[in-house]
């Protein structure tokens, strides 16, 4: 067994899981770890596939009762029946475009301008909604109307530029809508489980020619290292939100698009999707 490669495996697993439901964008972060580890080859863009799917199973776990009830009353209670159906509207948006689109973006987006730029403009729309008033018209996601739902989904469509965030588009996007903090962050959550197992079943399926057994130790390491960090940053997260808003995060997003552009500068790191 390598031990340097699991080393390098449950690096990139804290960093996934750190950065995946906050509003600072996994990908870039993913980017800079894999080329500085000099894991950022085919072999290492399929780990990052793998290593998702334990931050994903990390908010499963952490709704696991809201989860089970919703599935429990699909068919009879009327929360739980808005809830999918809000999860199923805000869904489509992005995967319409990222399957219309996904070559295109990988060809043209995946360069450290962009990626920086998407960096610092997510940085100035996250100060400048923070500056505005808050107008809350949805208190909890149970609340939410399937127009609301459409928004935050549209909202999402933006997480296809490589270093806008996910989590960082629903949520703000959410708070300029009229969602309540707590229910833009928990709704960020529960879209991520479609969105984020869908593109990684479909990854899966499309790089299936480089599922290899010898490579299982290093997917273990990375996962459970993924699902531990996701868990501990969501559970955090959740406490933060109660009293800050998002502020710091913004500050952070302009600190590390000037670090992605300073590598791109001095060749240190390669901003390319291969």
């Amino acid at each position: 067994m390598d031990i340097l490669l699991l080393l390098k495996a449950a690096i990139l697993g804290i960093v996934e899981g750190l950065t995946e439901f906050l509003p600072v964008s996994s990908t870039g972060h993913l980017i800079l770890a894999g080329s500085l580890l000099d894991f950022n080859d085919d072999r290492g863009k399929l780990f990052e596939i793998v290593i998702q799917a334990g931050a994903i199973l990390a908010v499963v776990w952490e709704y696991r009762e809201r989860i089970g009830k919703v599935l429990a009353g699909a068919a009879s209670d009327a929360n739980a029946q808005r809830l999918i159906l809000n999860l199923v509207i805000a869904f489509i948006p992005a995967a319409v475009l990222g399957f219309l689109f996904s070559k295109a973006i990988k060809a043209h987006l995946f360069n450290a301008p962009v990626v920086a730029t998407a960096f610092i403009v997510g940085a100035l729309v996250i100060l400048w909604a923070e500056r505005r008033k808050h107008t809350i018209r949805v208190n909890t996601v149970d609340e939410m109307t399937p127009l609301d739902a459409l928004k935050v989904g549209i909202a999402q469509t933006f997480a296809l530029i490589p270093g806008t965030s996910r989590s960082g588009a629903t949520i703000i996007g959410g708070l300029l809508f009229g969602l309540s903090r707590q229910a833009a962050t928990e709704f960020s959550f529960f879209l991520a489980i479609p969105t984020l197992t869908m593109a990684s079943l479909y990854s899966l399926y499309k790089d299936r020619a480089l599922l290899h057994g010898a490579d299982l130790g290093m997917w273990v390491v990375g996962f459970i290292t993924a699902f531990i960090s996701a868990f501990l940053c969501v559970r955090w997260l959740l406490r933060y939100i109660s009293r800050h808003d998002f502020t710091a995060f913004a500050w952070y997003r302009i600190a590390f698009g000037l670090v992605i552009l300073l590598t791109w500068y001095m060749n240190w790191v390669v901003w390319v999707d291969k």
